[in-house]
């Protein structure tokens, strides 16, 4: 892992903060800030922009876990969040929050690194996964502007599925567009015309 991360911890307990901190300057991270007070902590990330975020709750009450599944679901960074104590339910939200790793009675200086490479890596994966899910779903979306537009040229002109296909990338050729903008503009036309 790039020791030029710069990382949050975040721990009311100033002494177990120190714990996290050390753990992580030992295996040579240099940029590490503390935040002990939970009053103004995602005006705090947006400030520091960090690479990570470790978060250490001691005993967390539900309203505590739900604030730090809130500033996972909007900070979109990697955070390794360790607990003293948990149960099912608290590790569901964890997961479906997007917090990286959720560490249950694991503070130990020796484990914040590979607990902390383990959640940037898990980060990144799941992002990812999301960026493929979400390019299927764009190219679903386009192919079915495609077929919607085929199938409007197949009506007003006569033309067969591949001659139809062939006519909108011949456009898209000559306009210097996407075949799925043509479509888009084909639709929106045949729209305004009443054709659909």
């Amino acid at each position: 892992m790039d020791a030029e991360l710069s990382i949050l911890v975040f721990d009311e307990n100033t002494v177990r903060a120190a714990i996290i901190e050390a753990g992580l300057r030992e295996a040579g991270h240099t940029k590490v800030a503390t935040v002990t007070e939970l009053v103004g902590l995602v005006r705090r990330i947006e400030t520091l922009q960090p690479d990570v975020i470790v978060v250490d709750l001691e005993n967390p009450n539900r309203d505590q876990l739900e604030h730090f599944f809130q500033v996972s679901r909007s900070v979109k960074k990697p955070i390794a969040m360790f607990v003293d104590r948990s149960d099912s339910s608290a590790i569901r939200e964890a997961v479906e929050a997007g917090v990286s790793a959720y560490v249950v009675d694991g503070l130990r200086k020796e484990r914040v690194k590979p607990i902390l490479d383990m959640a940037v890596s898990r980060f990144n994966a799941v992002h990812r996964l999301n960026c493929e899910l979400e390019q299927a779903r764009s190219q679903l979306a386009e192919r079915k502007l495609i077929d919607k537009a085929k199938g409007i040229l197949m009506r007003r002109r006569g033309l067969s599925e591949p001659e139809a296909y062939r006519l909108l990338q011949r456009s898209a050729m000559n306009e210097n567009r996407r075949i799925a903008d043509v479509a888009r503009s084909l639709i929106s036309a045949s729209s305004l015309l009443g054709d659909l």
